[in-house]
């Protein structure tokens, strides 16, 4: 269902792929967006490699939540581990691609534990994470994307 990496040499292991997305802040979530057009949006995340989830926040209205009532397909992608090896000048990145049906959490308690993981990734402190979610939790939808592929690949950037 799912195409396999076309060039079979740059394609990096499921462990380094989900190191990618575990270790990363930023990632593109692509949907289905209006007149057809493709529409992607960087968004912070959580990965959560046992559930095979994706894990994001979004307002209550937007392109992004009329795209996802439309269709619960999306496309995700994250970027990083650049490195320079020593006999290359031009860099080595390493890229994840994440394909999956994606919706909204619709259980409140749920949600609100999940946004406090969320949370815990970005803010410096526990008691600075919990403080943001006690203050503004209840306004924030939460929505999970289930993985039904992922593949990775690490290519030169010359």
């Amino acid at each position: 269902m799912f195409r396999e990496i076309r060039r079979k040499k740059n394609e990096i292991r499921e462990e380094a792929v989900k190191a990618l997305l575990r270790d990363s802040r930023r990632g593109i979530l692509a949907v289905n967006g209006d007149n057809g057009y493709p529409y992607a949006i960087p968004i912070n995340y959580l990965y959560d490699e046992e559930r095979r989830r994706i894990f994001f926040h979004g307002s209550r209205v937007g392109h992004k939540i009329d795209a996802l009532k439309a269709s619960d397909k999306v496309c995700f992608t994250v970027c990083g581990n650049e490195i320079i090896k020593e006999e290359a000048w031009a860099p080595f990145v390493q890229s994840a691609l994440v394909f999956g049906r994606c919706r909204l959490i619709e259980n409140s308690e749920k949600a609100l534990i999940i946004l406090k993981q969320f949370a815990m990734k970005y803010y410096p402190s526990e008691d600075m994470a919990v403080a943001a979610v006690a203050s503004g939790g209840e306004a924030v939808q939460m929505f999970e994307i289930e993985i039904e592929h992922m593949s990775g690949k690490q290519v030169q950037e010359k």
